[in-house]
């Protein structure tokens, strides 16, 4: 069976784009200097990946470069989608887009390849958005994250780098343990069997993982204590943080409350409640130095366990590249709507920051 990808060209609205007033930085006038936008997004096909999860937790990508797309070109530009694919250079230099929407997660299934995206647009002087290079490189590593934000004293849980299976695993990291992939994102690998509470139950799964997805894995202390997503978007005037606490309806494993790849897939997993007061303010303050100090760029999420008996906060995940987009079953996006701003704001808003540099 041959392969095809589906192009779509979007041209823009007559419609005139309605003004409000917008908790972020917007420069309305600066949207009609576009050309074209293009949103990139990841091409993916089953053979590519490891397993039918890891498949099934891309799959939607498309899905998701069109509706972003169709955001775009109700603010009047005109918009492309184009796959992350083995043409997807050659379409660049051809359509010369004053601004690529980078949402490409994945080439050919392999995380570590995402750093190449950035690295075709500046090769082709096309601005993009999201992480460059380094911070690809660095959000799509755990090991290297948490040694990063250990350095920027961001507090990041007790962990330990493994690369082979049948590894002994650290006593003083304490129990419980949780297991994760070094590289990949959406939950891969945690599903509701990733705690374990001995050292022998926990190197097994090591050597399983190792064996299945063929990369390192991280141990890593499991902090029992509310879960919270924490975004940040920079508009180009502020870094902008907001956050949210899991409440979960059920134990995951029935003994923990942690988010795994089941929930992903279950809507009423958990909902979103506000952070404490008390909290806030030292997450925020974490949050802003662990965006600059792992190289984010425009927007990223952060996932942090608070501390149930010392009410410390520890950034356990960091994910530069979020899933983006209007649908409010993402975590940015529902985050965001929390706190009273709109996906098409942000959109707008980011657009806006790169007009400003167009002739």
């Amino acid at each position: 069976m041959s392969n095809f990808c589906v192009i779509i060209f979007l041209m823009p609205t007559t419609k005139p784009v309605a003004r409000h007033i917008s908790k972020l930085a917007i420069d309305w006038s600066s949207l009609k200097k576009f050309r074209l936008v293009v949103v990139a997004y990841s091409s993916i096909q089953r053979e590519h990946f490891a397993t039918k999860d890891a498949y099934e937790a891309e799959i939607e990508v498309e899905q998701r470069a069109i509706e972003v797309s169709e955001e775009v070109r109700k603010l009047g530009i005109p918009v492309r989608t184009l796959p992350g694919d083995q043409y997807f250079y050659t379409n660049l230099l051809v359509d010369k887009p004053d601004l690529v929407l980078n949402l490409v997660d994945t080439l050919k299934g392999r995380d570590q390849l995402q750093p190449s995206v950035p690295a075709a647009l500046e090769l082709a002087s096309i601005p993009y958005t999201g992480a460059g290079m380094e911070g690809l490189i660095i959000g799509n590593n755990r090991n290297l994250t948490k040694r990063l934000l250990m350095a920027y004293d961001v507090p990041t849980p007790p962990f330990q780098f493994i690369r082979r299976a049948g590894t002994n695993i650290d006593e003083e990291l304490g129990l419980p343990l949780i297991i994760k992939l070094n590289e990949g994102g959406g939950s891969v690998g945690i599903d509701n069997h990733a705690v374990k509470e001995s050292l022998r139950a926990a190197k097994l799964r090591v050597s399983n993982m190792i064996s299945t997805y063929k990369i390192p894995v991280v141990v890593e202390k499991f902090v029992g204590g509310p879960e919270v997503t924490v975004v940040v978007f920079d508009d180009g005037v502020k870094r902008h943080v907001y956050m949210a606490k899991k409440v979960f309806r059920i134990k995951a494993d029935g003994k923990h409350f942690f988010t795994s790849l089941e929930s992903y897939r279950d809507a009423k997993a958990y909902k979103y409640v506000f952070v404490d007061e008390n909290n806030k303010y030292d997450i925020a303050k974490l949050a802003i130095r662990a965006f600059g100090g792992l190289q984010h760029k425009d927007y990223a999420k952060f996932d942090v366990r608070i501390d149930e008996n010392t009410g410390i906060p520890y950034f356990t995940d960091s994910n530069p590249n979020t899933a983006f987009g209007p649908d409010l079953g993402l975590p940015m996006t529902e985050v965001l709507a929390m706190h009273g701003v709109e996906f098409s704001d942000v959109l707008a808003s980011l657009l806006s920051k790169y007009a400003k540099d167009l002739d």
